[in-house]
């Protein structure tokens, strides 16, 4: 596990070299089309040029923590006075199709856009086709659209594979093992991406006793699923895949309430700080990490090329392409990790994702200690 950490962390280091060596020199490359700023027209000034970042929800906190104060300071290193128009939905679509407005109202030259929903991001990236303002789908891809520009992502399938796997690890191959599966939510593309991968690995491996999707990816509704499928199997589980570390969180606080001892393995995703903590104190046994700073700021050297109408460097997505039902988008995917206990000095710490200092707080210090982390 350690070779593969490691070697996936150098890939994320290889995109994050590619991404500064690509704004250092110019080079040929695929552009927006008719849908961005001809390649005749006038250069605009630095000041004129704003791009907007789109986030979907603030539960899960990579967003306001890591992606958008990563996805700024790389704009800001690129173009010291455009102006990053950063807003969060609160998982509200409609709030997030309204905010999406405003921002070509403003004159938003670029929409980075982590989607909602599928529905209703479609309908975004279509009203900015008809402005000639591309459309990057960031993190969550954006199906039944020919309006979208560019995917900046994961392998998303393959992270729902890899949480999986990972239980079926954890379970021993222990024969008709019951697992109840907390999915993500139902309106997220990703979600559905997660739940299939998932899926792959568990079906015919063990006994699927209970499913639930996740509204809105709540922890809340995770929690009051899980008190449902205990109350209904009399407490009597195996394992629990939860599709990211809030609804890990959610399944955890349910067992803990119901008196399960000791809780059964427990699948996440993002790397939070508070499930990375709860690894150390073997309340949830892994989580998937995803390496947030190249995946923001490839999406910030996309979005300021389209934004000044220069050529997107061609070796930002090396050619590959994900096909969301209408189109081949150009996408850029980085390859996530699965961490537990074992690996996480050589991922999330060494990665500075989080510090030791914030991991290993006076409540954490012995399991800290105990995995190695603090001597």
């Amino acid at each position: 596990m350690k070779t593969n950490a490691i070697s996936g962390r150098l890939g994320a280091w290889a995109l994050s070299a590619l991404v500064l060596a690509s704004c250092s020199k110019k080079q040929e490359g695929s552009t927006a089309g008719d849908k961005g700023p001809a390649a005749g027209d006038k250069a605009r000034k630095p000041a004129e040029l704003k791009i907007a970042l789109l986030l979907p929800e603030s539960k899960t906190a990579r967003y306001e923590s890591k992606d958008r104060p990563y996805f700024e300071a790389k704009i800001k290193s690129l173009c010291p006075d455009c102006q990053v128009l950063a807003s969060n939905a609160n998982q509200d679509a409609s709030q997030q199709q309204a905010q999406a407005e405003a921002a070509l109202t403003n004159g938003a030259r670029v929409l980075v856009l982590d989607a909602v929903d599928s529905a209703s991001a479609a309908v975004i990236a279509t009203k900015a086709r008809a402005q000639k303002v591309p459309v990057i789908a960031y993190d969550r891809l954006v199906p039944g659209t020919d309006a979208i520009d560019y995917y900046v992502s994961f392998d998303n399938e393959s992270v729902g594979r890899l949480q999986g796997e990972s239980l079926l690890a954890a379970l021993g191959n222990k024969p008709n093992a019951r697992v109840v599966m907390i999915n993500g939510a139902p309106t997220d593309n990703n979600g559905m991406l997660f739940k299939k991968g998932a899926h792959s690995a568990l079906d015919g491996n063990v006994q699927i006793v209970k499913e639930y999707d996740t509204p809105d990816w709540s922890p809340d509704k995770a929690q009051e699923q899980m008190t449902q499928a205990l109350t209904a199997l009399n407490n009597q589980i195996d394992g629990v895949y939860a599709a990211n570390d809030g609804t890990a969180g959610g399944a955890i606080a349910a067992m803990k309430a119901a008196g399960i001892k000791p809780l059964p393995p427990v699948t996440g995703q993002d790397a939070e700080l508070a499930a990375v903590q709860r690894i150390l104190l073997g309340e949830q046994y892994m989580t998937v990490y995803k390496a947030i700073k190249p995946q923001a700021e490839a999406a910030a050297v996309i979005a300021y090329h389209l934004a000044t109408g220069k050529p997107v460097p061609t070796d930002i997505t090396g050619g590959k392409t994900v096909n969301n039902g209408k189109k081949e988008v150009p996408s850029v995917l980085l390859v996530p990790l699965a961490v537990t206990k074992e690996n996480l000095n050589d991922t999330v710490i060494a990665d500075a994702f989080w510090t030791t200092e914030q991991i290993c707080t006076t409540q954490y210090a012995e399991a800290c200690k105990a995995a190695g982390i603090l001597q």
